[in-house]
């Protein structure tokens, strides 16, 4: 059985039977029965519980008066989206920032988990990754549909009706190959930057390691980033009514 983190044990050890019953109802046979539930899944939970609490802690807390820290971040954080979709999208962007910006504060949190200890970054696991590439995928094309009806699958036909035989599988092949684009990316610098800081503190504790931490914080900023703007685009180029 792999090594559990003490949170991945605490759900384990208090919903172990639950989340068997659920796999089994849905067909899906655990390899570990005794502990279901893994890291990466106990990881999203604990950011999931997170982000919870400070959107509740933000509503809580509005005040024009007295505007507490929370606000303030909560504010810019909001103010950075909207610029960020405004730019890319433009006409129409307000509908998309509620989502832009979750998806970056649930990725840039799951990045930094791994810097605190007893903890890991359930992005260094391919299947998160890939979960927020395949919403984004049923996200932005859903969008597509909504905002030009039939007409989405222009973008799928080239400029001329002749090219459209050949253009049609293209285009859908680079559809797909968003997914991977997204996840890989993400999951390839978080689980490097795990193994490398790893390897740094079983080899020096002290000193050297924390150069690695630095470099571990820029890239799980870097990465959020990259995966809302590639985001932000996706839906731009879904939305758009000119082809």
């Amino acid at each position: 059985m792999p090594t559990q983190l003490l949170f991945t044990r605490f759900l384990n050890h208090h919903l172990a039977g639950q989340v068997n019953l659920l796999l089994s109802a849905l067909h899906i046979h655990p390899q570990y029965p005794q502990a279901p539930i893994t890291n990466a899944f106990a990881m999203e939970v604990l950011v999931f519980l997170t982000l919870l609490a400070y959107f509740l802690w933000v509503r809580a807390s509005l005040s024009v008066e007295k505007p507490t820290t929370v606000q303030h971040f909560a504010e810019m954080t909001h103010e950075f989206v909207t610029g960020q979709s405004e730019s890319i999208i433009g006409h129409g962007y307000e509908r998309f920032t509620s989502y832009i910006t979750t998806l970056a504060l649930f990725i840039l949190l799951c990045n930094l988990l791994g810097l605190v200890p007893g903890f890991e970054s359930p992005t260094a696991s391919y299947v998160v990754p890939l979960g927020c590439a395949i919403l984004t995928f049923i996200y932005y094309n859903f969008h597509g549909i909504r905002a030009n009806g039939l007409g989405y699958i222009k973008q799928f036909l080239g400029p001329v009706w002749w090219l459209y035989p050949l253009m049609f599988p293209i285009e859908v092949i680079s559809h797909l190959a968003r997914m991977m684009s997204l996840s890989v990316r993400l999951y390839a610098n978080m689980f490097a930057g795990d193994m490398v800081t790893l390897a740094f503190f079983s080899l020096i504790p002290v000193g050297v390691p924390l150069a690695f931490l630095s470099l571990h914080f820029g890239v799980a900023i870097i990465q959020a980033y990259v995966f809302m703007i590639l985001t932000t685009v996706y839906l731009s180029l879904a939305v758009a009514h000119e082809h």
